[in-house]
């Protein structure tokens, strides 16, 4: 039973690790993580981003500038780009590690010690993954509630609210955490298996005695 168990929790933290990898790369590059809405001409919605701001109009489609910039964007967008960054090479690499430690696949089948340390690495990158990704997106989100309540700014001023990257992030971050922790319980799982020991000697008499038999004249 732990047999069949353990390679299914293996590619189920596999693919939820791939989806948070998706949805993390999404974030990086969605241009909503903050949105305006201007109450004197509401056909239009402001939006941005980490690389760019745009415009969205009913009648005009969407219409975007990237910044000039790097050193020009407020702190929690920069700081955001390369927690972005360091979150998606990290998931990525996670992602090639664990893929080379999954026991369905059939090379290094000898190589079982080795296999282990690439998972629990790969689940070890998941969780830095996930937390580099959902740092950036509480961050944006926190700046945003304080500009928002921020009683020196007149009422008149349009306020920015949260944008949809930002929920996009956090559920990346999530499936991220979740993903390296189904491998890693995988690990922990498969510590000692007698059955498995006593299922793996014989099987190889098994192959001796075959090779016996096929070699008499």
């Amino acid at each position: 039973m732990a047999l069949v168990y353990q390679p299914v929790m293996q590619l189920s933290g596999i693919l939820v690790s791939l989806l948070g990898w998706v949805l993390s790369c999404l974030t990086t590059y969605l241009p909503q993580w903050k949105n305006l809405n201007l109450e004197l001409n509401e056909l239009e919605i402001w939006t941005m981003g980490l690389w760019q701001a745009c415009v969205v109009q009913e009648e005009g489609g969407m219409q975007c500038k990237d910044f000039d910039s790097f050193l020009a964007l407020p702190p929690e967008l920069r700081i955001s780009r390369i927690l972005m960054f360091f979150s998606n090479g990290s998931g990525l690499l996670g992602l090639l590690l664990s893929g080379f430690g999954l026991d369905c696949l059939k090379i290094g089948e000898r190589q079982q010690e080795q296999k282990k340390r690439l998972l629990l690495f790969g689940g070890m990158l998941f969780w830095i993954s996930g937390i580099t990704a959902i740092v950036p997106v509480s961050w944006v989100a926190h700046s945003t509630v304080q500009e928002f309540w921020d009683e020196n700014i007149p009422d008149i001023v349009p306020r920015w609210d949260f944008g949809e990257a930002l929920f996009v992030g956090w559920l990346a971050g999530f499936c991220l955490i979740l993903g390296g922790s189904l491998l890693n319980c995988t690990i922990c799982s498969t510590e000692v298996h007698p059955s498995s020991v006593r299922y793996a000697v014989a099987e190889q008499q098994d192959r001796c005695q075959r090779l016996e038999t096929e070699t008499r004249p």
